[in-house]
């Protein structure tokens, strides 16, 4: 099958030595690739050299049926922007000014702007969300130099843009405006992105397609479904303190160590706030009877020193029962998250009875927990 954008045993590296070898990947027309990895594993070398910025050391990389080398300089600005790490260096010259340079490769040597090229900056802008910055130097913003960038790179019409870490240093605003708008461009314009990201969660989501970059050799290839499976991402980044949850895109910390002190009765996502408090204080528990289906199961299992977990739709069975009122009477306190127990929790509220029995401190609702 021929791709739109593909590349063919593609070699890396600086100065004739190569740093990743045999890199194969393709893709539609419209899909947004995103590059993951630990740093200094090479994937700004990748992006450069797909953004021609680097020689290939060997391999070939194909823009529809025709060979990247064989571009010239202005037909490959026409198809292809670039969005790199490196700030721009300007004197002088307005937001608007900046975003106006991207219509370079239309112009005529003198780089004189048509009505109608004026018009394509203004709606790049509009785009954006930058028209109200648009008289202000360049130099003078800091979190809307990037959106200045991409309405730049906007500007160009590109089929391809290439963006190397683009979120790095944005705010939760900026971060998600900015990748809404790649992702408008890709249904609206069949834009192909290829970009790198650290934040493996916005990768998890925005991504039609993933390549995991290991330092020596491109390692998994494939949709977000494909790559993110259960223990690949604490293996690709070699990860021994805590763990990465590939199921939700979250990252929790270590597990605390030692004898649990507090079993904790949540579900419905309700106890997550607690086991994160816990593990802050450094205090090991246990929790349950969750199913594996229920929102505070991914957090129990990252953070409690053991999880009682029923099957999914099927009330716990006696004997599980039993087993969690022996660990409720190996630990000091009970935390119970819920105000009220549903049918299938009855499980739930019979630990909490016996938790009472017992003569075990109670503690209801986290947010009164630890607060006498």
């Amino acid at each position: 099958m021929k791709y739109y954008f593909w590349t063919e045993k593609m070699g890396v590296g600086y100065h004739g030595q190569p740093l990743i070898e045999n890199i194969e990947f393709g893709l539609e027309q419209g899909e947004i690739l995103t590059l993951i990895g630990p740093n200094g594993a090479g994937k700004s070398t990748i992006l450069k050299s797909i953004a021609r910025q680097l020689d290939v050391i060997n391999g070939s990389i194909w823009i529809g049926e025709k060979k990247l080398e064989y571009f010239s300089g202005k037909e490959l600005s026409r198809n292809m922007a670039v969005l790199l790490t490196e700030r721009l260096h300007t004197e002088m010259m307005t937001c608007e000014d900046v975003v106006a340079t991207g219509r370079y490769p239309y112009t005529g040597k003198f780089g004189i702007l048509s009505k109608a090229d004026e018009a394509i900056v203004r709606e790049s802008m509009e785009q954006v969300h930058i028209l109200e910055i648009g008289d202000r130097d360049f130099t003078k913003i800091s979190d809307g130099q990037r959106q200045v960038m991409l309405a730049r790179a906007i500007c160009q019409e590109p089929d391809i843009i290439i963006l190397d870490e683009p979120t790095s240093f944005l705010d939760v605003k900026y971060k998600l405006e900015f990748l809404s708008i790649l992702q408008e461009m890709k249904r609206k314009k069949k834009l192909t992105v290829i970009m790198s990201l650290h934040e493996l969660d916005l990768a998890q989501r925005i991504s039609d397609k993933i390549l995991c970059i290991d330092g020596k050799y491109a390692d998994r290839f494939g949709t977000p479904e494909e790559v993110f499976t259960p223990g690949y991402i604490t293996e690709l980044f070699h990860v021994t303190a805590g763990c990465f949850e590939e199921g939700n895109g979250s990252m929790e910390l270590g597990t605390p160590e030692g004898e649990a002190e507090v079993f904790v009765i949540a579900g419905g996502g309700e106890g997550r706030k607690v086991y994160r408090r816990l593990q802050r204080q450094g205090i090991p528990f246990f929790t349950g009877i969750i199913y594996p289906n229920d929102l505070d199961y991914p957090v129990a299992k990252a953070l409690a020193a053991q999880v009682i977990e029923a099957v999914s739709f099927e009330p716990p069975g006696q004997e599980l029962i039993e087993y969690a009122k022996k660990k409720i009477e190996s630990c000091k306190k009970v935390v119970c998250c819920r105000k009220a127990f549903g049918t299938y929790e009855q499980a739930n509220q019979e630990l909490l009875d016996y938790a009472g029995q017992c003569g075990k401190q109670i503690e209801k609702g986290w947010e009164d927990i630890w607060q006498k």
